[in-house]
């Protein structure tokens, strides 16, 4: 694939995620808990999944090379457990998952050609080592986002809550 389909695709996550987040953030306390009977079993369920997936991901980006925006404080901590549940507060996730995507954007516009062709090595959650190429990780990574946000769209539609913030025009 070539650079700018990766280009697209992290400036769509970052818009779709923030049109998402506007109807996120009209959510009361108990929407946001709420077990809609899912895997992820919440919106929130869902947000914190997504958040983990993707810090975790970079992360592992970062082993190919040293990228600079992958070399901010939020990446200073630990891969995260994907069994944790983060943001107990819908205004915590507000807050974080901006910087979040805006360091996707940065990092995806610093990958090279030669980034894209090459294999990264890396380990998962349940330390089993891979060496996979790094394009396609990287599509598997931008894919991920609009999977789960069609289902966070049917469980504000569950909620009551109007939805349409998949489109990806709003950047084309």
């Amino acid at each position: 694939m070539q650079k700018d389909t990766f280009t697209l695709l992290a400036k769509y996550n970052k818009a779709a995620n923030k049109a998402m987040d506007n109807i996120i953030k009209t959510l009361n306390a108990d929407e946001w808990g709420k077990n809609l009977g899912g895997y992820f079993e919440s919106v929130r369920g869902l947000c914190s999944h997504l958040y983990i997936c993707d810090f975790n991901w970079l992360k592992r980006f970062s082993k190919l090379r040293s990228f600079s925006a992958l070399g901010a404080p939020i990446f200073s901590r630990d891969p995260y457990s994907f069994k944790e549940t983060l943001f107990e507060d819908i205004n915590e996730y507000l807050a974080k998952r901006p910087e979040l995507d805006e360091k996707i954007v940065a990092f995806i516009d610093e990958t090279s050609e030669t980034d894209l062709s090459a294999n990264l090595k890396y380990t998962d959650s349940s330390g089993t080592a891979y060496e996979r190429n790094f394009s396609g990780l990287l599509l598997h990574f931008l894919n991920h986002d609009t999977h789960h946000r069609g289902m966070i769209s049917v469980y504000l539609e569950i909620l009551g809550h109007e939805n349409d913030f998949n489109g990806i025009g709003q950047v084309m």
